[in-house]
């Protein structure tokens, strides 16, 4: 981690919290952060890794062009925490690191399709404080996928706006996940 949180970590301990340490460790190499200072109010931080899990489960949309819009999110909020991770995940999951590095510049980047570049500006559109999703948006995502991708693909973005916004706030940052495996650098956010 690059700073200090707005609230110090909590000691993660009883049953629980060994055990969501010893999974931490045995998915992630390490207990992050970020579940010290959510273990403040362990509720709160088992009811987001809940819908998380559950997120994770669906199935409707292609699984690069949620990874692609999850880390448009956390770029434009600002959550290096969440691009660390997302992109370590990418990797996990054999995505196309390549880019997935850059996405925080996908506007000047030539390596987006059509579609992606459509679903990087949905997110980006959704993530505004005044959201700016157009009609035009949603009708051409809505031809290319499908409605049950474009409703899963919704639903992917404002749930990294609810997990993205909240580690801003706390002042949680990178773990350092993506460079410990090795990941060459996120490329960096064009103004």
């Amino acid at each position: 981690m690059t700073g200090t949180t707005r609230i110090p970590a909590a000691e993660i301990s009883g049953f629980k919290g060994s055990l969501i340490k010893r999974f931490a460790r045995r998915t992630l190499g390490q207990v992050p952060s970020s579940i010290g200072v959510y273990w403040h109010h362990p509720k709160v931080l088992m009811d987001m890794g809940s819908l998380g899990g559950k997120v994770q489960k669906w199935d409707r949309c292609d699984e690069q062009l949620k990874s692609y819009a999850h880390l448009a999110v956390a770029s434009q909020v600002g959550c290096t925490w969440c691009l660390d991770y997302n992109y370590f995940q990418a990797h996990n999951r054999d995505l196309d690191l390549t880019k997935a590095r850059d996405i925080p510049r996908w506007r000047e980047s030539d390596l987006f399709s059509p579609l992606e570049r459509e679903v990087l500006a949905y997110a980006e559109a959704m993530t505004e404080t005044q959201p700016s999703v157009t009609d035009e948006m949603v009708a051409s995502l809505r031809g290319r996928l499908g409605d049950a991708a474009l409703v899963e693909l919704t639903a992917v973005i404002a749930f990294a706006n609810f997990t993205t916004r909240p580690n801003v706030a706390l002042g949680i940052e990178s773990d350092g996940f993506a460079a410990a495996c090795g990941l060459a650098p996120l490329a960096p956010r064009s103004p």
